[in-house]
């Protein structure tokens, strides 16, 4: 997931926070979620105010008990990065969630995707990746071997308050 609209500027890019469309958007996501089954077991946000922000926005309309990592390192990653964190989380995690920015989010999907995604996903996901979105993927593997094609793309929604 990527972030939701954040303020442009603050005094150092880290702190920027959500503006309330940004709340409200990331809050929708998360109602999305719920709605569609897909309660977070495991979180891992960047550690930008814009992420934690997203992340509490989400978690008041998902009702999640996700285990919650905040990781320094998702801040300014590149996809490789968010792989190397997610391939940490446990053996029996049930729905993983990254919050965090772009480009990683959108190049994280692509890359994961194994070539067969759903058209309707797959056709808005390569539109953009606005503030608020959520790619949703199946993966194939166990987490430890998340990697290139290890997944597939099977709903993108961005969140619209």
């Amino acid at each position: 997931m990527r972030h939701g609209k954040a303020e442009p500027f603050a005094a150092e890019d880290h702190r920027r926070e959500l503006t309330p469309r940004g709340r409200r958007d990331a809050a929708e996501a998360g109602a999305w979620l719920a709605d569609h089954g897909l309660k977070p077991t495991h979180a891992y946000v960047s550690s930008a105010a814009r992420a934690l922000g997203t992340w509490a926005s989400v978690t008041q309309t998902v009702e999640a008990e996700a285990e919650v990592s905040i990781e320094d390192s998702l801040y300014n990653a590149d996809p490789e990065r968010v792989l190397d964190v997610l391939r940490g989380a446990p053996a029996d995690a049930e729905v993983v969630i990254y919050v965090g920015h772009n480009p990683a989010a959108a190049s994280l999907a692509h890359l994961l995707d194994s070539g067969d995604p759903e058209p309707d996903a797959f056709r808005q996901l390569s539109e953009g990746y606005p503030t608020a979105a959520l790619a949703v993927l199946a993966v194939a593997v166990p987490w430890s071997d998340l990697d290139e094609a290890t997944a597939r793309l099977v709903a993108f929604h961005v969140g619209n308050g």
